[in-house]
């Protein structure tokens, strides 16, 4: 296995045997690959890992899936758990991470491969957010201005076109006012851009939506945008080993906290919060309709469970969906993933039973039945 620690100026690699004994390590200044690939050649079957393949490590994995070769994506949390716990009391330079992030891809499963498709859709998909991010804080500081140059300010869901048509009202003859009316008006220039900018976005994530021939925008409280976030951050499903584990990365499994004879189980606070938050988003969208989501919402409402309580048992059972969705699109032809997860229906339903699962809802191994329902 050949590591790669990437940086700005330079990158470290290190090569890790299958005893995970350090080899060798080397360290080149980025740009051609050439001396990385004359360290490599004296081990012409090794197997590329890149620490954050999709960040500093972006250019090396292009260059490298351009020639042919593919590189695992190693998280730079599990390759510092690896340098953490391995000798030399967590000591910390290149070497080192070079070394750990081998470690790592030779010692974790599931890791997934650079995907440039992946790739290009998580960076339209974080693009948007950054933009609408920089837009709500634009609107806000329009707010601020148009407080001092109106009484009782402008409405909550305030929209450019609305701004310019208050500020229309506004003439100020002194310099202060005057000055803050100009201010207003360059934000509403600024925020009607960042619209186009947001609608171009939307177009392009759609777009690259309709190219993955994804079905999840087929299910209840899931549009184009949520699904290009979760195909972004999903990857290859492939590398979840069963709903459950799914569940867990997700963020959606409780955890369990039982000692002795108490078997209790909390709320997971670890996971993906971007995937969490799609499910929640979800969850909220079906207990707004009739829908199979609101009738298992109210069903353990009746149970006893408060709102919360329900909520997350509803956004449990909704991962599962989603992942027999994604395991389905995965496998067409066979309509089946790995463990046999059967794939889910356009109306499937987030009623699906687990098999040996209490009212606590906890995630247990193995497979996820399909209780299919319209």
């Amino acid at each position: 296995m050949i590591g790669i620690d990437p940086h700005k100026a330079s990158w470290t690699a290190a090569a890790v045997g299958p005893g995970l004994q350090p080899l060798a390590t080397v360290r080149v200044p980025v740009g051609p690959h050439g001396d990385l690939r004359r360290f490599v050649a004296r081990w012409p079957d090794a197997i590329w890992a890149i620490e954050g393949a999709g960040g500093l490590g972006a250019p090396l994995a292009a260059r490298l899936s351009a020639d042919g070769i593919a590189a695992v994506d190693v998280p730079a949390k599990l390759a510092a758990r690896v340098r953490v716990l391995s000798t030399g009391h967590g000591r910390k330079n290149d070497d080192a991470d070079a070394i750990s992030v081998a470690v790592a891809a030779l010692s974790a499963a599931g890791l997934r491969t650079v995907d440039e498709e992946v790739t290009a859709l998580r960076a339209l998909v974080e693009h948007r957010d950054d933009v609408v991010k920089t837009r709500t804080q634009t609107v806000n500081r329009l707010h601020v201005l148009l407080t001092q140059l109106i009484p009782a300010g402008a409405p909550r869901q305030l929209t450019a076109d609305t701004a310019a048509q208050l500020l229309r009202t506004v003439r100020p003859r002194s310099l202060g006012p005057r000055t803050l009316r100009r201010l207003a008006a360059d934000l509403i220039t600024e925020i009607r851009r960042l619209d186009r900018r947001i609608t171009v976005a939307n177009t392009e994530i759609a777009d690259a939506v309709q190219a993955s021939r994804s079905t999840l925008s087929e299910l209840r409280g899931i549009g184009n945008l949520t699904t290009g976030k979760i195909l972004a951050r999903v990857g290859d499903v492939h590398r979840f080993r069963s709903a459950a584990a799914f569940a867990s990365y997700t963020g959606t499994a409780p955890i369990e906290v039982s000692s002795g004879d108490v078997v209790r189980h909390r709320l997971s606070r670890a996971g993906d919060r971007q995937l969490n938050c799609c499910l929640h988003t979800m969850a909220i969208t079906q207990l707004q309709r009739d829908s199979p989501g609101r009738v298992y919402y109210l069903r353990k409402r009746a149970d006893g469970k408060s709102h919360k309580e329900a909520l997350r048992c509803l956004e449990r059972r909704l991962s599962d969906v989603v992942y027999r969705c994604l395991i389905r699109d995965a496998d067409p032809q066979n309509g089946a993933g790995p463990r046999g997860h059967q794939g889910a229906t356009t109306n499937s339903s987030a009623t699906g039973s687990t098999p040996t699962a209490g009212s606590s809802d906890k995630s247990l191994p193995g497979p996820a039945t399909t209780d299919s329902t319209t």
